[in-house]
């Protein structure tokens, strides 16, 4: 109260894209912020706190953090949910495909969960990637970078996967936005 930091209705600090808060050289970062509380959040925020500091450009694409919970399966997200492309008016597809359906998946005796993938009914470009399954904090990433540089279901289709994997789900997955999953 006494530095003059605006809060949000949480008690949260707001701060902009870099870090800043509405007060001239005070910074905040991680659970004391809007946004997830999410370690690899801080720590990516913390990053761009220090370039800022030292005369650098820092950056986050807030939209591109990916979520996780560690529990068994696991479950991982990034980009938007259904519901929330919904109460935009975004016009999307969908395309999943079942753990049970992976080589690999079976072999580990992992068949529980489901890869799902949202793209924008115009440009297909991916809007969303969620993930119910063993290792999913590990294969969120894909989708990760593939929203990061503004990818495309279709890119994610059309990359080769190595075989046999668990990231061969995404692949599939993204195949099934145009109803073309092989192997289910």
């Amino acid at each position: 109260d006494a530095a003059g930091l605006q809060l949000d209705e949480t008690g949260r600090i707001i701060v902009d894209d870099h870090c800043r808060t509405n007060v001239p050289n005070i910074y905040a970062i991680g659970d004391a912020t809007t946004g997830p509380m999410l370690a690899h959040k801080a720590s990516e925020e913390g990053t761009i706190v220090a370039e800022k500091i030292a005369g650098q450009t820092g950056h986050i694409d807030r939209h591109c953090i990916p979520w996780v919970i560690y529990t068994h399966p696991e479950i991982a997200w990034v980009g938007q949910t259904e519901p929330q492309l919904i109460a935009e008016g975004l016009q999307y597809r969908t395309g999943s495909f079942p753990y049970g359906g992976n080589g690999r998946a079976q072999g580990a005796g992992e068949t529980q969960g489901v890869v799902k993938i949202l793209g924008c009914s115009k440009t297909d470009r991916l809007l969303g990637v969620h993930i119910f399954g063993a290792q999913a904090s590990e294969l969120i990433g894909e989708a990760v970078v593939t929203m990061a540089f503004g990818g495309a279901t279709e890119d994610l289709a059309r990359i080769i996967h190595a075989h046999p994997t668990l990231s061969e789900l995404i692949h599939e997955a993204a195949l099934s936005v145009d109803d073309r999953a092989i192997h289910l």
